[in-house]
């Protein structure tokens, strides 16, 4: 087993004031109750950047609130039903929990009690390396063997597999996101199986929570390895009606692509559009993958992408992500390098398209009525102007007139 303690000096998260003023607060109403538990703690120890800091408590949510509001902290109850609290310290957000089990579940949701047993808690949650807590003197307490883990990097549940899983069917999806993101090695082989087994399940989930967990997963340096194992087990098609192509995925994650939407995409092809509505993407999102999944628009590009002056009229026309996330996809469907590909991509994100000169206003003032003749007007303009790569002034554009 690892050595069980973090040095406090060596993780600015746990010495900032905020940390201390949040921990404090909740120490002066129940010394030694409040532990770091989670992402803080499993990723000091895997040596990665710390985003987000949870802390639970044995104080019960209006206990909590109360220790917190007296020593002038906000207090936010984002997840009151469920023990959760925001603390916001100097503008940094803190979610603060009571200590909790699980009463019942329906693969879905938990009822849950509030308890003051640290085992108790533990046991509730989905991965070892979850489960781990520290105090403010960087002491760790490990009640379900995560430790062991760290050092492996490997991702195992709580308990039975298929216990955790029947009490969220998302922590399939969850254990794919975190063996992307975290792991190394083989795949823990009883967690491998729970999934395979327990597919059937995932439908009773919302498109919502799956999105938000797909968009994290497709954030992993690369994802491709959790992805081929998601078709093995049958996860990808239950989720989205098809396997994916993960080894599209790979090929954009060797060309830079981290973007997850453009991921989604390539591992998807043609059917991230289809899945749009399945999974309640926001309207923003929608239209990045219709751009990404337009045929017309992949092979305009596709056969004008060499030429700077043509890419840079396809940028003002379509705006520079709709550009770039297509040249990613079209480059990571050719087997070879392509000569200039990471030049393309590069000045379709950085051409700053300018706004074109002319307006009605103008047009008016040089004698042409509001009509059909002032908007074929303004199109030829915008044309010419096009052509000259930009450079044609107003004053050019209206002696063209």
């Amino acid at each position: 087993m690892m050595a069980v303690r973090l040095n406090p000096a060596d993780h600015d998260w746990m010495t900032a004031p905020a940390t201390r003023r949040v921990m404090s607060a909740l120490d002066a109403v129940a010394p030694g109750g409040s532990r770091f538990v989670g992402g803080s703690v499993r990723n000091a120890l895997l040596g990665e950047p710390v985003a987000d800091i949870d802390i639970a408590t044995i104080l019960e949510p209006e206990a909590a609130k109360a220790a917190l509001e007296a020593a002038g902290i906000a207090v936010h109850p984002t997840g009151i039903e469920h023990g959760t609290l925001t603390a916001v310290a100097d503008h940094c957000p803190f979610e603060v929990t009571t200590l909790r089990r699980d009463v019942s579940t329906d693969g879905r949701r938990a009822t849950v009690a509030f308890t003051t047993d640290w085992a108790e808690d533990a046991a509730r949650r989905d991965f070892r390396i979850n489960a781990l807590y520290a105090d403010m003197t960087g002491e760790i307490f490990d009640l379900v063997g995560g430790l062991d883990d760290i050092p492996d990097r490997r991702i195992v549940f709580i308990g039975r597999a298929e216990d955790r899983i029947a009490e969220d069917y998302l922590r399939i999806l969850r254990f794919f996101r975190f063996f992307a993101r975290y792991g190394q090695g083989e795949p823990d082989a009883e967690a491998v199986r729970a999934c395979t087994a327990m597919t059937d399940g995932l439908a009773q989930l919302s498109a919502e929570r799956v999105w938000a967990e797909t968009k994290k997963l497709l954030a992993a340096p690369d994802p491709a390895p959790a992805l081929r194992l998601m078709a093995e087990t049958g996860v990808s098609a239950a989720l989205f009606g098809e396997a994916g192509d993960a080894d599209r995925v790979a090929a954009l994650v060797r060309l830079g692509a981290e973007d997850s939407l453009v991921r989604f995409t390539g591992w998807m092809g043609g059917r991230a559009a289809r899945l749009i509505s399945h999974l309640k993407l926001s309207n923003a999102e929608a239209l990045r993958i219709r751009k990404m999944t337009d045929p017309e628009l992949s092979r305009t590009i596709e056969t004008n992408w060499p030429v700077r002056a043509e890419l840079e009229k396809l940028v003002y026309r379509h705006g520079n992500a709709a550009i770039a996330d297509q040249l990613f996809l079209i480059f990571s469907a050719t087997e070879a390098p392509v000569e200039g590909w990471g030049g393309a991509i590069a000045h379709a994100l950085s051409f700053d398209a300018p706004v074109f000169p002319v307006t009605g206003a103008d047009l008016k003032w040089a004698g042409i009525a509001a009509g059909p003749d002032m908007g074929e007007t303004l199109r030829r303009l915008e044309e010419a102007w096009i052509d000259s790569r930009f450079r044609l002034s107003k004053a050019d554009l209206l002696n063209l007139i």
